[in-house]
C-alpha cells in the first residue's frame, strides 16, 4: 500500500483539511479522493508528488 494525502482546499487555495489514505495505486487513490469532493476542491498527493486536483464547481479532474 502507498500513502496518499487528500487536501481539502479552502479560499485562496489554502488547505483546510487533510485526509490520509493508503491505496494500491494512483487510480485507486483518485477514486477514493473523488468521493471527498463536495463544496471544496481537493488535491491528491503521494508524498511530494501531485497526483490530481478535483474541481468542486465544474466536476473536472486534472491529473498532474
Amino acid at each position: 500500500m502507498t500513502a496518499y494525502r487528500a487536501f481539502v482546499m479552502g479560499r485562496h487555495d489554502q488547505p483546510i483539511g487533510v485526509i490520509q489514505m493508503d491505496c494500491i495505486d494512483d487510480e485507486s487513490a483518485i477514486s477514493c479522493a473523488e468521493r471527498l469532493v463536495d463544496r471544496h476542491d481537493v488535491e491528491l498527493w503521494q508524498l511530494d508528488r501531485p497526483v490530481a486536483r478535483f474541481d468542486a464547481r465544474s466536476g473536472l479532474v486534472r491529473r498532474k
